[in-house]
């Protein structure tokens, strides 16, 4: 993680369709450098095996106004989708600084379900944005729940009110921190609710929101200077209200 990467958090938006962002194309050159930074992000689960593609958006039926898409491909073990979220976070933040902006694509279907014998996981959709106007002009405007939802126990500032910016799966912000003895990240579903998503699909995506989270948090207590440990705990999609992921000691 690095500076770059926390100054990134108050620019990033999801284009949810790339309209009036200009023509310029992502170079050959920058495809290389996206492939080389993908490989050199830091993992949540270094043993889980994972790589990406890009490919033209009009490859995989992609109409959100797109350039390319990376599909991200993983070992299905237990975590791949945190690990995956973890990872696609910090390109999706990478990307950002180099003004392309980006859209995770959890319909998207991909040309090849398997590749390097990795499983299929998830898109992210990407395009040159030639105005950066087009980014996040104040973040602090973007509809996310309150502190009081998705956090108990002391607040720490700069994390706190950062954290719940953290992109997910139809705005679903599937997270609660609890802040005691040790920082304690859950998977919280709201029983009943579970907006436009299918029910089957809800805890697969809400999983890779979760490693997004942590992402974001990882940064923000980086960027404050707090060192911590982090354990990790496995989360098999269970349908309860809360789901240990992660606990962290400082």
């Amino acid at each position: 993680m690095n500076k770059t990467m926390y100054d990134m958090i108050f620019k990033r938006k999801s284009f949810h369709l790339f309209r009036n962002v200009g023509n310029e194309s992502i170079a050959d050159g920058e495809l290389k450098e996206i492939k080389n930074a993908f490989e050199s992000f830091t993992p949540l689960f270094p043993q889980i095996k994972t790589a990406m593609r890009i490919v033209k958006s009009k490859d995989v039926g992609c109409k959100r106004g797109g350039e390319y898409c990376i599909l991200l491909y993983s070992e299905m073990k237990d975590g791949y989708l945190q690990n995956i979220g973890y990872l696609g976070e910090q390109l999706d933040l990478y990307l950002v600084s180099k003004n392309i902006g980006t859209l995770w694509f959890g319909i998207g279907k991909p040309d090849e379900k398997a590749f390097d014998g990795l499983n299929y996981v998830i898109m992210i959709v990407i395009k040159k944005i030639a105005d950066e106007s087009k980014f996040r002009k104040d973040m602090f405007k973007s509809k996310r729940k309150q502190v009081e939802e998705i956090w108990s126990g002391d607040t720490i500032e700069g994390v706190t009110d950062i954290v719940r910016f953290a992109p997910s799966a139809c705005n679903s912000q599937p997270w609660f921190v609890k802040n005691g003895e040790n920082l304690s990240v859950f998977r919280y579903k709201k029983a009943g609710k579970r907006g436009i998503m299918p029910s089957n699909m809800v805890s697969f995506y809400n999983r890779i929101d979760i490693g997004i989270f942590m992402c974001f948090l990882d940064i923000c207590l980086e960027n404050k200077g707090i060192e911590f440990k982090r354990e990790l705990f496995c989360d098999n999609g269970a349908d309860d209200e809360m789901n240990l992921n992660a606990v962290y000691k400082f």
